[in-house]
């Protein structure tokens, strides 16, 4: 059982990367701060602090069009409802004690706000690089999150969160090694990171173009670099895997006909009867994912993985379960 985690926490200036020690009860990344060391003031823009103002909505790691498309699909869809099940449960089964949760690349606020919903937070932050998914995570969950526009290649805190989740967004980014990192400094000691990402480069079609992702995950790739960031993986699976050849067969579909100015809806817009059938498909899924249950294969690879306590725990860790066996 982890200890009950401590409110204690930096924010880190963007500018000359000191650190000032944040109280439980205040934002983490106010608006209108000013860095004490050097002065710093951190530009604001419709009350979201920036960050990283010059990738704001730039085409960085995706086209920022592409959040009102998502916005439209994403209630009710039987590909996101499940999996925020399957987010949600993972974090009450493995982390139920976290109260501070940081949610990088949170888009929409799709998965923020069930997030949300399910347990009392002391702090709920998303994150995101384009103001432009903010403007509707903010409808979604108005005040009862914080939100800041920053590039998570520099996470702008230390120890400051006891969970943090990033689901489709390690994809989109070419160092993502650099995000688990940054990921790693700024949770506590004992605290708890959920990723999602789209797996088996086989799978590419020009719905991953469209999508601007640098990459399908291969077999044990997240893990691994997990584990090189200083991690240990508590539970890992796919997503998705029932319907699986359903996906090859879309993806194939795509692949031969398809312009890429209709891919993105080609595969968000599902009839509803087949929505239906496929939400209970994916429900059955994510219920046995959710009793202990690993699939081998699937549109998706989700990982539970923890900051150890102690540093040798990583390498027991990793020793027990041969890690270093995984291959691509």
């Amino acid at each position: 059982m982890v200890a009950p985690f401590q409110p204690i926490g930096l924010r880190l200036c963007p500018s000359c990367g000191a650190g000032e020690q944040v109280e439980a009860n205040v934002p983490l990344w106010p608006s209108g701060w000013t860095c004490r060391a050097c002065g710093h003031a951190v530009p604001v823009a419709d009350c979201v602090p920036l960050y990283a103002p010059l990738l704001a909505n730039s085409p960085t790691g995706i086209d920022p069009t592409l959040f009102e498309e998502l916005a439209r699909h994403e209630v009710g869809h039987f590909w996101f409802e499940p999996r925020n099940r399957l987010l949600v449960g993972l974090a009450h089964r493995y982390f139920p004690q976290a109260t501070r949760y940081l949610e990088i690349g949170c888009g929409t606020g799709a998965v923020l706000a069930p997030m949300a919903a399910a347990r009392n937070w002391s702090r709920l932050v998303g994150a995101e690089l384009h103001p432009a998914g903010l403007t509707h995570a903010r409808r979604r969950l108005g005040d009862r999150a914080e939100f800041v526009q920053m590039d998570a290649r520099h996470l702008p805190a230390r120890e400051a969160f006891d969970l943090i989740g990033a689901f489709d967004v390690l994809e989109h980014i070419s160092e993502d090694e650099a995000v688990m990192q940054e990921v790693h400094a700024a949770l506590v000691p004992g605290g708890g990171f959920i990723a999602a990402v789209p797996q088996h480069p086989w799978l590419w079609s020009p719905a991953d173009d469209v999508a601007h992702h640098v990459r399908r995950y291969r077999r044990g790739e997240l893990e691994r670099k997990l584990c090189a960031a200083g991690f240990e993986i508590v539970f890992s699976s796919s997503y998705a895997s029932v319907v699986l050849p359903l996906m090859i067969a879309s993806r194939f579909t795509i692949r031969r006909s398809a312009a890429d100015g209709d891919v993105a809806s080609r595969e968000l817009a599902v009839g509803p009867a087949l929505n239906r059938m496929l939400r209970k498909v994916l429900d059955t899924e994510v219920g046995l994912t959710l009793k202990g249950l690993a699939w081998p294969v699937g549109g998706s690879r989700v990982l539970v993985a923890r900051k150890p306590q102690d540093s040798g725990a990583r390498s027991r860790y990793n020793q027990k379960n041969n890690l270093g066996s995984f291959q691509p």
